[in-house]
């Protein structure tokens, strides 16, 4: 059990040599991180693409400054250590990862990237006993938690200010097709759709343990299939909506919950109560969609009331005529 735990060295009970090693095999890493960045963000921002390859190049240039400060002092053969060696030494996540990231998820990522390399090069500075290579440490640290203003240098190469504008919609953009436009078409079928058979049911029987299981089934049933829906009608390739999966997930997971705000009320054994904390929460959830596409999808307010709130009203007017009826 404790096996991946007592395998590990403690940073403190590492040698110089092991230290410099370390250094050597982070910066390789980081290097190699920073080009899987570029290499992702080539297509769509070719600008942010340049300055994660600059990175890579400085992460490139430290390596090589290691490595000749430890054939100086130790020779040519370098340990193999690795941060996943060193109890509570920083990690970074798999490379693998990066398909995954938004824009902005990636800008954050390299940020604390750097602050965690100039930490640890102000420690390993602390704990070296020769002057050349405690002053390599120390520059590397600067150097690392300078990297900010390396970024800056490298944006105003290349990444000027319509540039960023453009990538940052670019990535708005991405952001809206891929999760929230799914979403918001699962909260309104979620919402909507099961307006007839809930409330049918409720007024049917009067009954708040039958309208609940209907509601449940009603609910999770829309969610499932919208959510295979949305992720099987379209792969994301042509229409650049991104990963199937994301989407197949914001649509089930908002149609279900679509359903489940009016569906829950009916917990309350009392019908009357039930019905009308269900309808309170019909009309919150017609407003919320109103909201939702009139500040990502650009829909005039006004004309999205309209819309949602007049659907809305028509399906549970239904579900209501038939119950009663």
């Amino acid at each position: 059990m404790f096996a991946g735990f007592t395998s590990r060295r403690r940073f403190a009970d590492l040698s110089e040599q092991e230290v410099l090693a370390l250094a050597i095999s982070s910066e390789e890493d980081d290097a190699q991180i920073y080009r899987q960045y570029g290499e992702k963000l080539r297509k769509e921002y070719p600008a942010s693409a340049q300055i994660f390859d600059g990175m890579a190049l400085e992460e490139d240039e430290h390596r090589r400054r290691l490595i000749e400060a430890h054939k100086a002092r130790f020779g040519d053969v370098i340990p193999l250590i690795r941060r996943e060696h060193v109890a509570g030494f920083y990690a970074r996540k798999p490379i693998w990862l990066a398909k995954n990231l938004s824009l902005e998820t990636i800008r954050g990522e390299a940020e604390a990237m750097e602050r965690d390399a100039g930490k640890f090069y102000t420690l390993a500075a602390q704990r070296s006993s020769d002057a050349d290579t405690r002053k390599l440490l120390g520059d590397l640290a600067a150097a690392e938690l300078g990297h900010e203003k390396t970024a800056a240098e490298l944006s105003a190469t290349h990444l000027t200010e319509d540039a960023k504008d453009e990538e940052d919609r670019k990535a708005h953009r991405q952001f809206i097709l891929t999760w929230v436009q799914p979403g918001l078409a699962g909260l309104m079928d979620g919402s909507v759709s099961t307006l007839a058979p809930i409330f049918a049911t409720a007024f049917a029987t009067h009954d708040p343990h039958t309208t609940l299981l209907v509601g449940l089934a009603a609910s999770v049933g829309a969610g499932i299939s919208m959510g295979f829906t949305e992720a099987a009608h379209d792969d994301g390739v042509i229409s650049g909506r991104g990963s199937p999966m994301k989407r197949g997930i914001a649509s089930g997971v908002m149609t279900t919950l679509g359903g489940l705000g009016h569906a829950l009320p009916y917990l309350i054994p009392d019908f009357w109560t039930a019905t009308t904390i269900a309808m309170i929460v019909v009309f919150l959830e017609l407003w919320a969609i109103t909201w939702i596409q009139n500040r990502f999808m650009e829909t005039p307010f006004l004309r999205a009331a309209f819309q949602v709130v007049l659907g809305g009203a028509l399906v549970f007017a239904a579900g209501v005529l038939i119950g009663a009826g």
